[in-house]
């Protein structure tokens, strides 16, 4: 089956680790937000004294600020990533805490006056409240609803529709005021099937349980698809968040 085989294998073999993407260039493209996350992230830990990165993944995002808080912590629940991670961010005098996405944060209530996370698989609202000082500030750039659909319904046939998110009303009922908030659809192209099988096992959420095995008829049509008509076309779904918490409600007394 011309190349098939050796690409599936190719696809099958490259780690997964951290949240470096470079194995995909020339091989998958994927549009960058207008907003410009790292230098959102970069300008406003320059700002920080103490500041939190929630799910770091290897801790690759993070590293490329130029100016870090005098504080700076990061979670992140793999293991794999663990290490890496705290590797990564050792320069920049970063500590990195093992924490499952859907635990309690292990810090003290009002510890920092920053959180940020990138593409975070859950958002624990009323946590990241409570360890934001009062007018603290939670920026994140967030992966939307119906994110690369396209992709996992060639996988797993029709999906229902997306909901909507309720990104704005959670953070109000956290106690954050939303800054800003917006939304962009980003084209994705995929130029072989080795890439799109890396793809699946390094973003886990787009085809939950995903391995060429139990895929493997899906990724020959695909395959076929890209040969006979070129880049397959999916859209990632992105928005940007910038909440401040507000300040406890003062009661006169009586």
């Amino acid at each position: 089956m011309d190349d098939f085989e050796e690409l599936l294998a190719e696809g099958s073999a490259v780690p997964t680790e951290g949240w470096d993407f470079s194995w995909f260039e020339g091989r998958a493209t994927e549009e960058r937000p207008s907003w410009g996350y790292a230098g959102l992230l970069a300008d406003r830990m320059a700002k920080a004294e103490a500041a939190l990165d929630l799910q770091t993944g290897g801790g690759e995002v993070l590293a490329t600020i130029p100016h870090p808080p005098p504080v700076l912590r990061a979670t992140e629940s793999w293991p794999p990533n663990l290490e890496i991670a705290r590797r990564t961010l050792a320069p920049l005098g970063g500590t990195v805490v093992e924490s499952a996405d859907t635990a309690d944060l292990p810090f003290e209530d009002g510890a920092f006056d920053l959180v940020v996370s990138r593409h975070p698989t859950a958002v624990l609202w009323h946590e990241i409240a409570r360890v934001l000082k009062p007018g603290g500030t939670y920026l994140s750039q967030g992966i939307g609803a119906g994110s690369n659909r396209e992709l996992s319904e060639a996988m797993m046939g029709p999906l229902p529709a997306p909901t909507d998110e309720g990104i704005a009303e959670s953070a109000d009922a956290a106690g954050l005021d939303v800054i800003t908030l917006l939304h962009e659809s980003l084209r994705a192209e995929y130029y072989d099937i080795g890439a799109i099988v890396h793809f699946l096992r390094k973003v886990l959420w787009t085809v939950p349980g995903f391995t060429p095995e139990r895929y493997r008829p899906q990724l020959i049509g695909l395959h076929d698809r890209i040969r006979s008509e070129g880049p397959f076309v999916s859209h990632a779904r992105r928005y940007l968040l910038e909440a401040r918490k507000r300040a406890p409600v003062q009661t006169p007394w009586t």
